[in-house]
């Protein structure tokens, strides 16, 4: 029996989990040979275009699909692009609400009105930043797992004439196209959203390839090309794939096509983090302290909501601030991997434990303390064996340093301590007693 096994790369097995977040395999049987084949399943997207007629001339949307399709994935799509939509009419109007509470799409994207970004500060604080934070919101609130696009869309040709007289800087090509950048940039770090750089590929154009006509006749739609354009950085924000393996060119003119393709790749996708594609996702970090076998450690992880933790010995947590104890000392390797919407990212520390039997034995039974975390209060149960002794309650910062005493009353197992005075953190709280081996627990002080 002969059995064929094709191995993927570790990037390659990331990015067809991302997309299609299952791996497949089938078995085949062929002429009584077995054939073990990994099936790449075909990256598929949601997307959901909520813009104006610049989204909707020459069927964007349709055209996003048409380029995935000829690089091998795939895009399911719905819009609502009424002509010159705001996103104040896009955030006020049943039928693009009804389609974000829908729910389900991995992007959703949101295209302003083509003038109103290159306004005065006065009038986009007021008309536009608002009601992008309020769709972005929405659509959150639709499937958390869902990311925000703004379309950033482009300068007209000789500038905004009807605006010209009152507002000097869109007089110019170069002016109007800048401030769209600026004010697409701010709505996205302001929302962690991403921005498809269509603007920023038309002026990479107009400057590198000035024989190509972006524009329809009134200067401000698109053509075709334009759109081709656009479709192109779509497809390279939204999948982080090269755009030179699409293959579809519309009816334009092979080397327009390729040309365009090779824009998009010098602007878009050779710089995806200045889009601030893949800032938002889940990024692990960790540091720890330690006190002889006992390891607190801090998560310092940032865009995660899960983690799982493996301590290097066998066993594993998923808590945000585990505070983790060994049982023989030795080099230990942690790893944390933190995750968000089916994505992860790991980070690894070496921990060392070399002084388990220099301090007394611990006590095998438990301190019990509640709440945790704690605001300004929290109460502590001693076990059986400290009944009836002269017990001290210790409270130490993670590195041993001692910021607290206080003297159990003889005969109480359980009392109640103030911790309000303490700043936000982990402690260590260890219980001494006269008779008896000192015991530990920690909590974790709120802001």
């Amino acid at each position: 029996m002969l059995m064929i096994t094709i191995n993927l790369t570790t990037r390659q097995m990331f990015m067809n989990f991302y997309f299609c977040r299952m791996k497949k395999r089938i078995l085949m049987l062929i002429a009584s040979s077995l054939i073990l084949l990994p099936v790449l399943c075909q990256p598929t997207l949601r997307v959901l275009f909520l813009g104006n007629s610049y989204t909707a001339a020459n069927d964007l949307p349709g055209m996003v699909a048409d380029v995935a399709s000829s690089a091998g994935d795939s895009v399911i799509y719905d819009s609502n692009t009424p002509g010159g939509f705001t996103l104040q009419g896009h955030s006020g109007d049943a039928g693009s609400l009804s389609k974000i509470a829908a729910g389900g799409w991995d992007y959703v994207v949101l295209q302003e009105q083509s003038q109103l970004p290159s306004f005065p500060a006065s009038q986009v604080n007021t008309q536009m930043f608002p009601f992008a934070k309020q769709l972005d919101s929405l659509i959150l609130l639709s499937n958390p797992c869902a990311e925000t696009v703004f379309y950033m869309t482009w300068g007209r040709k000789n500038g905004d004439a009807s605006n010209c007289a009152n507002w000097p800087p869109v007089c110019t090509y170069a002016g109007m196209d800048s401030l769209l950048r600026m004010r697409y940039m701010q709505m996205a770090a302001s929302n962690k959203a991403i921005v498809s750089p269509v603007g920023a590929v038309w002026r990479y154009l107009r400057n590198t390839q000035p024989q190509i006509e972006l524009y329809e006749a009134d200067e401000s739609h698109p053509s075709e090309a334009g759109t081709y354009a656009a479709a192109c950085s779509f497809y390279s924000t939204l999948f982080r794939k090269d755009p030179t393996q699409i293959t579809f060119s519309g009816t334009l003119p092979h080397n327009d096509a390729l040309l365009i393709r090779n824009a998009v790749k010098a602007v878009a996708f050779d710089s995806l983090s200045y889009w601030f594609v893949g800032t938002y996702e889940p990024a692990a970090a960790f540091s720890f302290s330690q006190s002889v076998d006992t390891v607190f450690f801090t998560n310092q992880s940032l865009n995660a909501s899960g983690y799982l933790w493996d301590f290097g010995d066998g066993t594993s947590d998923t808590t945000t601030h585990p505070v983790h104890v060994y049982a023989q000392n030795g080099t230990y390797q942690v790893l944390l991997k933190a995750s968000h919407c089916g994505l992860q990212d790991t980070d690894t520390a070496t921990v060392q434990v070399v002084s388990i039997g220099i301090e007394p034995k611990a006590s095998h039974q438990t301190l019990k303390l509640f709440p945790n975390p704690a605001a300004d209060l929290i109460t502590l149960q001693l076990p059986d064996e400290f009944a009836g002794n002269k017990n001290t309650i210790l409270i130490y910062t993670p590195d041993g340093q001692l910021v607290r005493r206080e003297i159990v009353p003889e005969g109480m197992r359980q009392l109640s301590i103030s911790v309000s005075g303490l700043p936000a953190g982990l402690w260590i709280v260890s219980v001494v007693s006269d008779h008896g081996n000192p015991i530990r627990g920690f909590f974790l002080k709120k802001p």
